[in-house]
C-alpha cells in the first residue's frame, strides 16, 4: 500500500510500478518523493554504523567532495568519468544504482533514460533529491536495501554500484540481487574504495575517522561473482584509490 498517499505519490508508484517485486506491497512514499521500503529500526551490523554515519555527513557530502575531486582529479566530470564510461547506455535505458548516495552520478548521464538510485541512508536521499531538483534532471529514490532489492527480475538495461560494498553486511548477496534484476546481456559495474584510499584519506579525516576498518575485505570481491558470468574484469582506476569491478549476465 502506499503511506501517506497524495495525487503525487500515486502518480510516482505508477511510473514504477512496473519494477516493483509483487511481494512489496508496503511502500511509505514521503512527501519528497523517496520511496521507504525498509523500517531503519530493523538494520543491524554494519549497515546500521554506515547508515548513520551518512545521515550525519550528507549535508556536507556535495561540497567536501566537490573540493577534494577539484584538487585531486581536475574536477568531479574526470573522476566520474573514469567509471561511468564502462556503462553501456542506449537510449530509453532504465537504469539502477544501488548505494546512490547523493545521485551525484545521474548529473553525467545521458537525459533519455530513467533514473533509479537505492540507498539506505535516508539522509543522502534527501540530498539526492535536492540535486537531481537543481540539474533538472527525474529520478525515483528508494531507501532500501541493495542486499534485498524491491524489484522484479530482469527489468533494467543498466546496473551499477559506486561506493558502499566494501562494507555490506552481504556482499555476496548485493551482488546476486544486481545479477537477478539486470537482464540478460547486461554489463554489471561495481567500483569501491581501494586501501590505498581507506589509508590515505579516510582514516585521516575528522568525523568520519575510525569508521573505516583496513583490512583483508578491501578490494574487488572477485571470489564472489558467480562462475556462469561473462567478461569479468577489473582494474584500479583513480590513480588506485578505487577499483572498477565489471561483468557481464549471460
Amino acid at each position: 500500500m502506499l503511506g501517506k498517499c497524495t495525487k503525487s505519490s500515486k502518480y510516482i508508484y505508477q511510473q514504477i510500478g512496473h519494477t516493483m517485486q509483487n511481494n512489496h506491497d508496503d511502500i511509505y512514499i514521503q512527501e519528497n518523493g523517496i520511496m521507504q521500503i525498509i523500517d531503519e529500526a530493523n538494520v543491524i551490523g554494519d549497515n546500521r554504523k554506515y547508515l548513520e554515519l551518512y545521515d550525519k555527513i550528507a549535508p556536507l557530502y556535495r561540497v567536501s567532495n566537490a573540493i577534494y575531486f577539484a584538487l585531486k582529479f581536475g574536477g568531479e566530470k574526470n573522476y566520474r568519468n573514469e567509471f561511468l564510461s564502462e556503462l553501456e547506455i542506449e537510449s530509453g535505458d532504465e537504469i539502477l544504482e544501488t548505494s546512490v548516495g547523493a545521485g551525484d552520478n545521474f548529473r553525467y548521464l545521458p537525459n533519455n533514460v530513467t533514473l533509479y538510485g537505492l540507498d539506505l541512508s535516508y539522509g543522502m536521499l534527501k540530498q539526492a533529491v535536492k540535486n537531481t531538483k537543481r540539474w533538472q534532471r527525474k529520478a525515483c529514490f528508494f531507501q532500501g536495501n541493495a542486499e534485498v532489492l524491491p524489484f522484479k527480475n530482469n527489468c533494467f538495461d543498466v546496473v551499477f554500484h559506486v561506493g558502499g560494498i566494501n562494507f555490506f553486511n552481504n556482499k555476496q548477496e548485493a551482488i546476486k540481487e544486481m545479477i537477478r534484476v539486470a537482464k540478460s546481456g547486461t554489463k554489471i559495474v561495481i567500483v569501491d574504495e581501494t586501501e590505498k584510499l581507506i589509508e590515505s584519506t579516510y582514516n585521516k579525516t575528522p568525523i568520519i575517522k575510525g569508521y573505516y576498518q583496513s583490512g583483508e575485505e578491501i578490494g574487488a570481491p572477485l571470489g564472489l561473482i558467480p562462475d556462469e558470468m561473462q567478461d569479468i574484469t577489473c582494474n584500479e582506476i583513480c590513480k588506485g584509490l578505487m577499483y572498477c569491478l565489471t561483468f557481464r549476465k549471460p
